[in-house]
């Protein structure tokens, strides 16, 4: 089932749209009833949308690390915002580089200093929505984005297939700034008259039930109170948020528009992910970085060119994971991934009849940021029934029973009645913890 690989036409083009603080339901082909995204709703409907995707460590810089890699926190040694340890000859786009794709960077980075000599084409920025140019004046990031991805596509080299990877800033806030996040002024007609729905979830209560060492000083609910601790702050912070999605969505569309007319898009791998969730005031905090299913579980959808018509518009259930990608592209591209991977081919679930075995569940990890009180380790033993959780620095644990408790409100693990299941989850989670690892 795999593409030729004889010549450089015969490769398989590589486009990566890659969003930031996009969580699973941030697209409106997902269910969400507020936010226009049509561009990747079309996207989903001539590929596959994988419905239960996650990551695993969810924040900016050690998600991006896994994703290059394919490999845990644990493995590839970036636990902040460093270049990760892994060999760049171990990442996709060092492998693809050295089978002979023109590879291409566009957009946010975040570990460590841009390494431009691996890129023939190669433009790194984020932190700013509006970002000062040469001459004085201002471009958004979304339009520089687009702006930056269109260059390279016009001027590439013909005769190599491609690997692109547009890396958007939106939609993360703007640290620092009281307004958090500033789309470009065109896009505040969007939104205006629709009332953002509050989540179930997000009420003092389910932040007074979180462990006792969430505090006011935790920097989650720091930026709750940022962006939503009145009413009117909710409706606008997410009004604005959703804005910056629909303006990404709409130059993911110049993108693939440009892809059409150059008449490469039927042989362009895509694939539209986020490099972690986010809250949207559930369990009463802002961001991301805990185990929660606002925080871990992220878009992934996949157009590819060898995937049966039948599967076009379809969803998969499968526990897929950040780490998967980069596996996924070099066997599209015809390149053995290197033994350091630790993620599995995704391909699979859609190219082959009879359905492949796959994973049940995963060990999610984060590291302490600056101290436990600002932002506290946590890991956890996901499946798609159960949630254990593991509280590092305070030795506190966590069970929830998650097809029942979707919201993660009712800790189990002290109740007689799910012992066995808390111990077999114990024993899973360090039998995963010691793989993710060795």
């Amino acid at each position: 089932m795999a593409a030729s690989v004889a010549g450089a036409k015969d490769k398989m083009n590589i486009l990566l749209l890659y969003a930031d603080d996009w969580r699973h339901d941030t697209l409106g082909v997902a269910g969400n009833p507020v936010v226009q995204t049509p561009v990747l709703d079309a996207l989903a409907g001539q590929g596959m949308r994988f419905t239960w995707n996650c990551v695993t460590t969810s924040i900016c810089g050690i998600s991006r690390a896994s994703l290059y890699t394919g490999q845990w926190m644990s493995r590839h040694g970036n636990e902040s915002f460093k270049m990760f340890k892994t060999p760049w000859e171990n990442t996709y786009p060092g492998q693809l580089r050295k089978a002979g794709y023109s590879v291409a960077h566009v957009g946010k980075w975040h570990n460590g200093k841009f390494p431009a000599a691996n890129y023939d084409f190669g433009r790194a920025y984020h932190g700013r929505h509006w970002i000062q140019q040469e001459d004085g004046s201002k471009i958004h990031v979304t339009q520089k984005n687009e702006q930056d991805a269109l260059e390279y596509l016009r001027s590439r080299p013909k005769d190599k297939p491609f690997c692109l990877t547009v890396s958007f800033f939106a939609t993360h806030a703007e640290d620092g700034n009281p307004k958090q996040f500033l789309p470009q002024p065109e896009s505040m007609k969007w939104y205006q008259d629709v009332k953002i729905p509050v989540p179930e979830n997000a009420t003092e209560e389910s932040w007074r039930s979180l462990p006792k060492f969430f505090n006011e000083k935790n920097e989650g609910r720091r930026r709750w109170h940022w962006r939503f601790d009145t009413p009117e702050k909710y409706q606008r912070m997410m009004k604005n948020y959703y804005r910056l999605a629909t303006e990404v969505d709409h130059t993911c569309g110049e993108i693939l528009a440009e892809l059409k007319k150059q008449g490469v898009l039927d042989n362009t791998l895509v694939i539209f992910t986020t490099d972690n969730g986010y809250y949207h005031a559930e369990h009463g905090l802002g961001d991301k970085w805990y185990p929660h299913q606002e925080s871990i579980r992220v878009p992934l959808i996949i157009s590819d060119p060898r995937m049966p018509k039948g599967s076009h518009g379809q969803t998969d259930a499968a526990l897929t994971l950040n780490v998967d990608l980069a596996p996924t592209i070099l066997n599209a591209a015809g390149i053995k991934p290197p033994e350091s991977m630790q993620g599995t081919d995704i391909a699979p679930l859609y190219l082959e009849k009879q359905r492949p075995s796959w994973r049940q569940d995963f060990f999610y990890e984060h590291p302490t940021l600056q101290n436990k009180s600002f932002i506290p380790a946590s890991e956890a033993l996901v499946n798609k029934e159960w949630k254990y959780f593991f509280w590092p620095e305070h030795g506190i644990e966590q069970l929830f029973h998650i097809t029942v408790d979707p919201h993660e409100e009712n800790d189990l693990v002290k109740d007689p009645e799910y012992q066995t299941q808390l111990q077999e989850m114990q024993r899973r989670f360090k039998e995963l913890k010691q793989q993710a690892g060795s």
